[in-house]
This record gives structure tokens, sequence and C-alpha cells, in this order.
């Protein structure tokens, strides 16, 4: 237990509010993404800036309270949340302030990808940040952060310039190239295991504002067919389209969609282009010739827009739970699996995104960040269950293990993405997706930020 006179003395110190569950706002407080996890901390430690962290952590560490550090809130294994613990919770930490003449943004730990997205925007710039928008950016920036302009611009962390970062000791230090190289090295794609990242600095690029947006669906019964045509068509299309094949997808009760087939399991494939609507409708037009879609849309939309598609079927509170894998190849036999499970699903927002990665994604060396994911052209299939429905999701979550268990033969031991894993206590799967070489060298460069491997709730890299 916590005293009250601790919990004062740290109220005392911060900028920001201290929060109990005496106090008004902690349900608030405490809330997560993914409604699996009904988080009880004994201390919520909202903090407004880099020395508000560092007097957080202090108390962590002199209270003995197990620390979880909260950003967005957003990860699928609850990682933002500690019972009877302490939560540092950055969500006052939220300003985007851009620099358009430099093509710069520095982003607060605790800030959303919508946040980024709306402030980048207004000049006409974006960076590669996820597919649901109120998604936290230290989390997915700091596990790799994919997205739709990944092949165009590389995933988030190749966009990181620098990182200001609060140590477990305390000390405020600036990451970069030029200042703790292997700080910064282990920041990109080493997960939130070495300090507590207070603001991002990324480069921004010429985005929008308005991109061109595809989306072909095939029935089930001809999935085989579709799916084969798409992994076929992919390598030819315009190497920067951002694209994702959607596996088991439900057809959503939208305008373009027949009524007749909302709700009716199927596979379709969505890509976004960033050229005219003329260039856009020749690129994709061979998914069309190659395998003629039950339906499809294909039309301008603005760049925000099309970062928060998915947004209202995953609201804060959804039951989720996933499992990934990457596959150098979509082979006939992975394409097997994926269309055999499709309709065993239950709920009409379990899905397969399967991440087509190439282009800019594997323009980057597979040393030059810390990344367990491949460097090199790849599908990243993602086994993602989800509902509101308690029974609905147990019979989902079962319907991805054992789809991911199906699948896990036919993937390399290397080149997971630590941000879909909803069991990260699974040191194994951790090290099989650094692999060893660069799981020694993390290891050292825990030893050298968190010896005491005070940040573990999370993919634990542990202190060598």
């Amino acid at each position: 237990m916590v005293r009250t006179t601790e919990v004062e003395a740290l109220r005392s110190k911060l900028s920001g509010a201290v929060i109990t569950e005496d106090d008004p706002g902690y349900d608030t407080a405490r809330v997560l993404w993914n409604g699996v996890f009904d988080r009880h901390p004994a201390v919520v430690a909202c903090c407004r800036s880099a020395a508000d962290v560092a007097e957080a952590l202090a108390f962590g560490q002199a209270t003995g309270l197990e620390i979880a550090v909260r950003g967005g809130g957003h990860s699928f294994a609850g990682a933002s949340g500690v019972d009877d613990g302490l939560v540092i919770h950055l969500g006052g930490m939220s300003d985007v302030d851009v620099d358009p003449r430099t093509r710069r943004a520095r982003v607060g730990g605790g800030a959303t990808w919508a946040e980024v997205d709306a402030a980048a925007q207004a000049h006409g710039l974006a960076v590669t940040g996820g597919v649901i928008s109120h998604t936290g950016v230290g989390g997915l920036t700091l596990g790799g952060g994919m997205g739709w302009l990944a092949n165009r611009h590389g995933l988030s962390i190749d966009n990181v310039e620098s990182a200001e970062v609060v140590l477990p000791n305390g000390r405020v230090v600036r990451a970069s190239a030029q200042e703790h190289p292997d700080l910064f090295w282990a920041l990109l794609g080493g997960g939130g295991n070495f300090g507590v990242v207070t603001e991002f600095e990324f480069r921004l690029h010429p985005v929008g504002p308005e991109v061109q947006f595809a989306l072909f669906f095939w029935e089930a019964e001809r999935g085989t067919e579709a799916l084969r045509a798409c992994r076929d068509l992919i390598p030819a299309m315009p190497a920067d389209l951002g694209m994702i094949v959607g596996g088991a997808l439900s057809a959503p009760p939208a305008p373009f969609v027949p009524e007749q087939h909302h709700g009716r399991i199927g596979h379709a494939f969505l890509v976004v282009g960033f050229g005219t609507p003329d260039e856009h409708a020749r690129a994709v037009a061979p998914v069309r010739e190659a395998c003629p879609p039950l339906f499809e849309l294909l039309t301008p939309m603005p760049y925000t827009e099309v970062q928060q598609l998915f947004d209202d079927n995953y609201p804060f509170g959804t039951l989720a739970y996933d499992k990934a894998l990457a596959l150098p190849e979509l082979t006939d036999d992975a394409i097997a699996v994926i269309v055999e499970r499709a309709p065993q699903k239950r709920s009409s927002v379990t899905f397969m995104p399967i991440f087509v990665l190439h282009g800019a994604v594997a323009a980057v060396g597979p040393d030059d960040t810390a990344y367990g994911g491949l460097r090199r052209p790849h599908f990243v299939v993602d086994t993602a269950a989800s509902s509101a429905d308690p029974e609905e999701f147990a019979a989902d979550r079962a319907w991805v293990r054992s789809t991911w268990d199906l699948l896990r033969p036919l993937a390399p031991d290397a080149g997971g993405y630590l941000n879909f894993l909803s069991d990260p206590g699974d040191e194994e799967r951790v090290r099989a997706t650094y692999g060893a070489a660069k799981y020694e060298r993390l290891a050292r460069i825990k030893a050298a930020y968190d010896p005491g491997n005070l940040l573990h709730r999370n993919a634990n890299i542990k202190p060598a």
C-alpha cells in the first residue's frame, strides 16, 4: 500500500494531477483501449513534462510500485496499465509542433496519430503512422510503426530524427544519430525498454491533402482465386502504394456495398495511391481484370479520412486479441489456410489484415535499426479478434490462436512485429523476432540504460 503522505509528496512535485481511486477522474485516467484489461492502478501520475516523468519514476522506485507507461493506451496486451502499481500517464504531453519550412514535427509522447495527422496536414505534410488514428504515437513508433505510407516513406522509426528520453535514473537526454547513438538505435524498434520517450522529432513528407483509395471485395467462395490474383499482381504495381489485403473481412454496411452483401464474409484488397485519380485507376485496373470483384470502391479521399477508416470498428473498450507473423511470400499454402479459416470467425470486426511491405521499408538495412521485422519485401499477417460481446470474443480468440498455429510453420523464426503481440510475456517469441545477434545487442544497451529492468511491462528485453 502507498501511504497518503507519499502520494501528497508526489503531488507537490508534479505540474500535472496525481490520481488515486478516491479521486474524481480515476476511471477515466485508468481506462485502456483493450476492454479485456480492467486495470486498477494505485496511482496515476498525469505528467506534463519530462521533469514530471523523472519525478514519477523516482516515486515508483522509492515506493516499490510496478510501473506502466501510458501514451495512447492502445496496447493489445494491456501493457499501458497495471494493477496496484503506478501508471505514468503521458496524455497531457500531446502537443504537435510542425515546422513546414524544415518539414519537421516535434510530437509529445502522449499524442495520438489523429493529432499528428491534423497538425501536419494543415501544411500538406504527413509521416507514417498506423491505420487507427486514436493509437498513441509512442507505442506504435517504438515498435516500428507500419501504416499506409510505409512503402512510400518507410516505417515510423525510419522517420525519427531524434527523441527526448527520460531514463530510469531520472536523467533527461536527447537521443539521435549524433547523441547517444546506441540508445537512439535501440529506440528504433526496441520498444519501451530503455526509457520514457517524452518527445519525438519526425521528418515529414508532402502528402495529400487528398489521396486515392480503392477497395475490391470478393466473396469467400472465390477467396483462393482472389488472393492469388492480388499476390501475383503486387510486384508489378507501383512500389509506393499503401496496400492491405483484408483476409476474412466482413463487408461493411456502407453505402457503396450492395445491401444484400452487408456482413458477408469475404476477402478484400485495399490500395492507397498518391498520384492523380487517373494514375490510380490505371494502377489498380489489373486487379479488376484478373479477378472481377463482387463490388468495389474507387474514390479520392482526404488523407486524414483514410487514417480513420478503421476507427469506428475499434473504439475504446473493444475486446481485442491478436497474433501476427511475417511471411516472406504469400504462398499457396498460406492462402489455403486463410481461405479455409475465414468462414469460421464469428465477429463482424474480426479479420486478418495482411500488410504488404516493400518499397521504402525494404530500402533500410536489417541492422540499421533495432526493428525485429523483415527488411525485404514481405507480408505481415495479423490475425486479430475483436468484439464487444465476451462470448463471441472468446470464440474468435481461439480462432486467432488456431489460425496462427497453422500459419506458423510457413514463417521464418525471426521477423515478427512486436506491436501485434498480445502475449508480451512470450520471451521465446520476443527473442526469435529480433534474432540472437540483435537481441544480444539490445540486451547490452538495456543493461546500460535500465540495468534493473524497471521498464518491463512490454515485449521485454532483459538486461545482459
